[in-house]
């Protein structure tokens, strides 16, 4: 099976955007992570369908698939570059998306400015629903990692987060901490870790330990997650810039009910080909 497709980021957050409107796409967990593989495939966080729209009022399907192989259910740095993608390569010429995804619909917005902002709805906060094991929703939750008894937030933002506070995101432990949380029992659908360090009302740093990918230089989701965590604990205001470290984000929570608006780049890098055989003879070729 050979593939077009084209490297994308938001803030080295970074995808292989493939077309699956105009070529034939199969995927299974082995190609996505032969594509994802920084030393014998093209290499990303994440690997991006984008394909026709299988609900009315919609005008895409976007799939996400972690590094690992896992389809997932949202991406908010993926989202941007998909709109990115879908006005270069012509798919479409408004300015307005609805996409379809895992998490329900996402509306996108493309700015004057060429940033990219995004609906990502309301925040999921019931345990129930991110899903977290808890007998009830509180502000701050327990989590006993190995010899460390953690106090994180849990939120969902389509799809799971756990928002730690921290002093300091430059040491911070995600490495360590990062893979224990992401698969800790209590949240079964895994969790995307967030280390954050607030600097004022209007002002966080962040580090993510996505689950699926490991630390990535951005996460959407993650800098919307923190931003609701910050809000819910009475430490930050409604509009909140978010520094990772690929670069900064724009977000913006009016509070509960409300959807959470996200503001960024999404960067095209290059469009290729790639060649994925059954007998494991891959190789990328780069135009």
């Amino acid at each position: 099976m050979e593939l077009e497709f084209t490297k994308m980021h938001g803030l080295g957050n970074d995808f292989v955007v493939l077309d699956a409107i105009r070529q034939a796409v199969t995927l299974d967990r082995d190609t996505v992570r032969f594509l994802a593989d920084r030393r014998f495939g093209v290499g990303c966080d994440q690997v991006l369908l984008a394909a026709p729209a299988t609900e009315p009022g919609m005008d895409f399907r976007y799939r996400i698939y972690n590094a690992d192989g896992d389809e997932v259910e949202q991406c908010g740095n993926g989202v941007r570059c998909l709109a990115r993608f879908l006005l270069d390569q012509g798919l479409t010429g408004k300015r307005q998306l609805r996409i379809q995804t895992l998490a329900g619909p996402t509306e996108v917005f493309v700015e004057d400015d060429g940033r990219i902002t995004v609906d990502m709805g309301p925040p999921r906060l019931e345990p129930a629903d991110i899903p977290f094991r808890a007998a009830q929703r509180a502000t701050g939750y327990a989590l006993q990692v190995q010899d460390r008894s953690l106090t994180i937030d849990a939120i969902s933002m389509g799809n799971p987060h756990a928002v730690l506070q921290v002093d300091d995101v430059d040491t911070a432990p995600v490495a360590e901490l990062g893979p224990l949380i992401e698969g800790h029992p209590d949240f079964p659908a895994r969790a995307n870790a967030g280390f954050v360090q607030v600097l004022g009302r209007d002002h966080v740093r962040l580090r993510v330990y996505e689950r699926g990918a490991g630390e990535t230089l951005a996460c959407g989701t993650g800098a919307c997650a923190a931003v609701v965590a910050g809000r819910i604990r009475g430490l930050l205001d409604e509009h909140v810039r978010v520094d990772l470290p690929g670069g900064r984000l724009a977000v913006h929570w009016a509070g509960e009910g409300s959807p959470v608006w996200m503001t960024g780049p999404a960067t095209t890098v290059f469009r290729g080909r790639v060649r994925v055989s059954r007998n494991d003879d891959a190789r990328a070729q780069v135009r």
